[in-house]
């Protein structure tokens, strides 16, 4: 396969329906995805917010967690073989040194608009994106990368990092004077994220170790509530289970139950035992995680797709469709059928690859819708444009790769495949 395919986006696009199941259709769309991804990387390296059609959308500002995740995704093709990936990937790591950054305070900024205008708010979520991204920028051999992981790290431990909770607090003042009250579980599932790529990264024990020590607290508060996550706290990490009632559609802390977090977590469970070596050790929560993620959220009375959040029955509070709730069903799917062997996994992911390529892939714009209405319609409520390809493109090359504890990892073994 030519991974130098023409760019999609921006009115344009190669992505035709296929067989899912084809190693030359994924390949040839995740190089897609990164095509698309491509207008959303500036001359100085911060990354745009992207609309329905590729296209830079100036009305928000420029983002740590999407430019980090940019520059990660870009360092993944880069390890894989795609043409051109690695200058994104160094121009996007330059972005969180030199844009992002908080030249007067240090950590990073969550965004940056025009001139002077910033939020410093610093966020345990946007800096577990800043360790994703220099991980994988490390083992790619992209230039800079090493020198913002040391500093990454430095500032999650520091600042986020509550040893005697084994946790990550989540927001402080941008001169880190006063801490929220608030405790999240999200920003905690992306530092194991980020933290396993470190590991890979570094070889350091201490990552891979947080990284399990957050997994397993996450999985024991999970089974004590019918496997659906808490995902609010206050400061001393009790559950507030009614928080943000009246946010029902809050793109990061949304009332109720997640199931595209219960997905996810499934995942990370698996990776943290390939990266440590414990295979099996965690397979029955990541199972029960996933049978109860897939029993809440998949809405087969309605054309099939995920619903956003549910109560703590799990009846749906936010149905809509999200398209990263998708490709972390089909991931998972992916992994707990090679960690098992069981087929019913299989029979899954075919069933709803063959629903996100119905629905969810712009075969006219190129990259994926990010919002489904309750009749798997295009809208844009909670997710307007299309600023991440972060979740589609890992979640398609997935299966190309062998499986470790990090996407780094697991592309660094793989070579160059896209070449």
């Amino acid at each position: 396969m030519n991974a130098d395919t023409t760019r999609t986006g921006a009115g344009s696009t190669d992505i035709q329906p296929a067989d899912s199941s084809d190693s030359a259709w994924r390949r040839d769309h995740f190089v897609s995805l990164l095509r698309f991804a491509e207008g959303s990387i500036r001359e100085d390296g911060a990354a745009c917010w992207l609309d329905d059609a590729g296209r830079p959308d100036l009305t928000h500002p420029v983002e740590t967690w999407i430019t980090s995740r940019m520059a990660h995704i870009f360092a993944v093709g880069h390890l894989l073989g795609v043409s051109g990936a690695d200058v994104y990937a160094a121009r996007a790591i330059s972005g969180l040194q030199n844009v992002l950054a908080d030249p007067e305070f240090g950590g990073w900024l969550a965004s940056r608009g025009e001139g002077d205008e910033l939020v410093g708010t610093k966020e345990a979520y946007a800096h577990a994106f800043v360790v994703l991204a220099a991980s994988t920028g490390k083992v790619a051999g992209i230039a800079g990368a090493s020198e913002l992981l040391s500093k990454a790290l430095a500032v999650l431990d520091a600042r986020f990092w509550e040893p005697e909770q084994k946790l990550h607090l989540d927001e402080r003042s941008r001169d880190w004077s006063t801490t929220s009250d608030y405790r999240g579980v999200n920003a905690n599932m992306h530092s194991v994220e980020a933290l396993l790529a470190a590991h890979a990264a570094t070889g350091d024990g201490l990552w891979l170790d947080r990284a399990a020590a957050i997994g397993d607290r996450v999985a024991r508060w999970a089974e004590s509530n019918e496997w659906r996550i808490p995902e609010h706290f206050d400061a001393t990490w009790n559950p507030l289970l009614e928080y943000n009632a009246d946010r029902p559609h809050d793109p990061f802390k949304p009332y109720g139950a997640t199931p595209g977090h219960g997905l996810e977590w499934s995942r990370l469970l698996l990776q943290i035992d390939a990266e440590a070596g414990t295979r099996g050790r965690r397979t029955a929560a990541a199972t029960a995680l996933f049978d109860r993620a897939v029993a809440d959220g998949w809405d087969a009375e309605r054309g099939g797709g995920f619903v956003y959040t549910t109560d703590w029955s799990g009846t749906p509070v936010e149905p809509r469709r999200f398209h990263w709730v998708a490709a972390e069903a089909v991931a998972t799917a992916q992994v707990l059928g090679r960690v098992t062997g069981d087929k019913r996994y299989a029979e899954l992911e075919r069933e709803w690859w063959g629903w996100i390529q119905e629905h969810l892939i712009d075969a006219e714009h190129g990259s994926w819708h990010h919002e489904l209405d309750t009749e798997n319609r295009p809208s844009g409520r909670t997710w307007i444009g299309k600023p991440d390809v972060y979740h589609a493109a890992q979640a398609v090359i997935l299966s190309e790769l062998p499986l470790t504890g990090s996407f780094a990892a697991s592309a660094e073994q793989a070579g160059r495949i896209l070449a």
